[in-house]
C-alpha cells in the first residue's frame, strides 16, 4: 500500500496535477504519524489494514467537512472536499453493492448459527469484517444484517463464548 502511494505521489509530481499531490501528501503524513504513535508504544509501523482505517478515517472526516461547507453556504469548498474524497477512495478496496452484502451477510450469519448461538454485534465484528474488511461500513453491514434476521442489531441469541449474555434467549415473534 505505501508502494502504490509512493509512486501515486511521483507519478502527480510528474504531471503537475497539484490538487491530487496534496491529498496524497496528506496521505502519508497522516501514516508516518501512525507510524510514529506505533513506534512509541513499541508496536511495528502501520499495516496494509491500519492504512485502510486511516484512509476510511480521512473520507469520512471529509465527508462531514463537505456538508458542514454545503450548510454553511460554500460550495466552492465543498467541492474542494469531495475532489479529496474521490483520490483517498482509489486507495480503498471496492465497496460491496446490495447483492453482495446480502449473501456476505447470510453466510456470515449461517456460520454463526452453526457455532451454536451468536450475539449480532460480535457476528459482524469477528465474522463479517474479518473476510470483508474495507468493502462495507460497519453502519451498513449492521443495518443488512439486522433486516437478514428480522429483529434489532443489539440483541444477543444463543450463548457466546467470548460474553456473558446470561441465559440463551429466543428470538422475538416476527
Amino acid at each position: 500500500m505505501r508502494e502504490k502511494i509512493t509512486e501515486e505521489v511521483k507519478a502527480a509530481m510528474k504531471a503537475g496535477d497539484k490538487p491530487r499531490l496534496t491529498t496524497l501528501r496528506l496521505i502519508q503524513s497522516a501514516i508516518k504519524d501512525r507510524d510514529i504513535a506505533n513506534r512509541g508504544n513499541g508496536k511495528d509501523a502501520a499495516s496494509d489494514d491500519e492504512i485502510l482505517q486511516i484512509l476510511a478515517k480521512m473520507v469520512k472526516q471529509r465527508e462531514e467537512s463537505a456538508k458542514a461547507f454545503e450548510d454553511g453556504g460554500r460550495p466552492e469548498l465543498a467541492a474542494n472536499e469531495r475532489a479529496e474524497i474521490a483520490i483517498l477512495r482509489d486507495f480503498l478496496p471496492r465497496q460491496m453493492g446490495g447483492a453482495e452484502t446480502e449473501a456476505a451477510i447470510r453466510a456470515v450469519i449461517a456460520e454463526a448459527v452453526e457455532a451454536g448461538g451468536f450475539c449480532l454485534t460480535k457476528c459482524i465484528e469477528d465474522g463479517f469484517q474479518r473476510g470483508h474488511r474495507g468493502r462495507l461500513s460497519q453502519k451498513a453491514s449492521e443495518a443488512t444484517m439486522g433486516l437478514q434476521l428480522g429483529m434489532r442489531n443489539s440483541i444477543c441469541y444463543g450463548t457466546s463464548p467470548d460474553a456473558d449474555h446470561g441465559s440463551m434467549k429466543t428470538a422475538p415473534e416476527v
